[in-house]
């Protein structure tokens, strides 16, 4: 695997950074789970009773967020569990947290007190505002900078309102780019051998993700507004409803619609100014009614096929059973079986990235709370079993 030669302490909990730290144990990085005696990280606990979303005492949040990583019980706040936290810290290549702004300095462990100890270590924080400006202490969660990013303000319509993104794209917008912090930071530390502090907002990725439409706001003072799943420049692109579900037409730019036109066959559809653009948009409201009573009349499956077969870029509205079970979903490996010590099976999405010269991922199971510390401080750190002993008859660690 890509990353088998890094090794991540994994300080971080809830989503954000768990998600981050997942895609690079995907990758392949040894990514040991630092946790708190007693409840450790707080999706433990999350749904681990649900009869429908928990297995083995385990709820989906942390079942997925987990897999391929080891846990270390260690308490921070103790001298002797903080001492075992900085060798381990010299063994490792990044440290990743999503702590609220000043909780690493509290304990003593931030990026100055890592380098001490290894210059080498890259040191990932994903906050919801990051490190500089006003609002550094400000508590966030992800509705919270998907709405401050501007994101859901053109998501909804103007009969809805604002409507944030169905899945919490500001938490696994910060885990992603969390993500690619850390491999950045170890693609320089290749050239200069020093590691160094990687500081994520989640607010800085939710403005990164309005990418061209912020420029053209930038550019013209326009604000745009909430269109649903209409575009703002191209027409037809919709969702449009069909005798069981709905189908999304994407015609982008003028050949497509004359391509369109051919196929649908409605002479209202025929006019000589709709082969343009603006005129087009001008009058999008009509050709989405004209188009959407056509579409009611059949099956979304006679829709896809038609529209396949005249080379228009089209889709069904899945929801997640039909998302989950696409076969195109199937053959890129994107739901995976992981296999529990009981012998139960969870089935969860799979890595997206996918490299020529990986070996086919095993997935393995989330670790049980501590359920290494044993092995990895005696095998990675070489302690003796009576130090270890001793420092879990002390509380440092469990």
């Amino acid at each position: 695997m890509a990353l088998e030669h890094i090794t991540v302490i994994d300080l971080t909990h809830m989503l954000s950074g768990p998600y981050g730290t997942m895609l690079l144990s995907d990758l392949g990085a040894r990514t040991i789970k630092v946790e708190p005696p007693g409840t450790g990280e707080g999706t433990r606990r999350l749904l681990e009773q649900d009869p429908d979303y928990a297995i083995d005492g385990m709820g989906a949040y942390y079942l997925t967020l987990n897999r391929n990583k080891e846990s270390v019980c260690i308490d921070l706040k103790s001298e002797a569990g903080k001492a075992v936290f900085f060798d381990l810290v010299k063994k490792a290549d990044v440290v990743f947290d999503n702590f609220s702004v000043g909780v690493s300095q509290r304990l003593g462990i931030d990026y100055l007190a890592l380098s001490k100890v290894n210059p080498r270590i890259i040191a990932c924080s994903v906050t919801g505002f990051g490190m500089t400006g006003p609002d550094t202490r400000r508590p966030a969660f992800d509705q919270v900078v998907q709405a401050i990013g501007g994101g859901m303000s053109i998501t909804g319509t103007s009969e809805t309102g604002p409507i944030r993104s169905g899945i919490p794209i500001g938490d696994l917008g910060g885990g992603v780019f969390g993500c690619i912090g850390v491999l950045a930071a170890l693609a320089e530390r290749e050239r200069t051998g020093l590691g160094q502090q990687v500081d994520i907002s989640m607010l800085d990725v939710q403005i990164s993700l309005l990418n061209y439409m912020a420029t053209m706001h930038l550019m013209s003072g326009h604000t745009p507004r909430g269109i649903g799943n209409a575009h703002f420049v191209h027409v037809p692109y919709n969702s449009y409803p069909t005798a069981d579900g709905h189908v999304i037409v994407a015609c982008i730019g003028d050949a497509f619609f004359e391509r369109f036109v051919e196929f649908i066959n409605l002479p209202a559809l025929r006019r000589p100014e709709y082969l343009q653009q603006p005129a087009r948009y001008a009058d999008r409201a009509e050709i989405d009614r004209l188009i959407s009573e056509e579409f009611r009349k059949h099956p979304t499956a006679y829709w896809l096929r038609e529209l396949a077969a005249s080379r228009i870029p089209c889709g069904p509205v899945n929801n997640f059973a039909q998302a989950l079970s696409d076969p195109q979903v199937a053959a890129r490996d994107m739901v995976v079986d992981v296999d529990l010590p009981s012998g139960k099976t969870v089935r969860m999405p799979g890595n997206p990235v996918k490299l020529s010269a990986a070996e086919t991922r095993r997935y393995a199971a989330p670790p049980a709370l501590g359920e290494h510390t044993r092995s990895v401080l005696q095998q990675l750190l070489g302690y003796e079993p009576d130090r270890v002993d001793q420092l879990r008859a002390a509380g440092a660690i469990a």
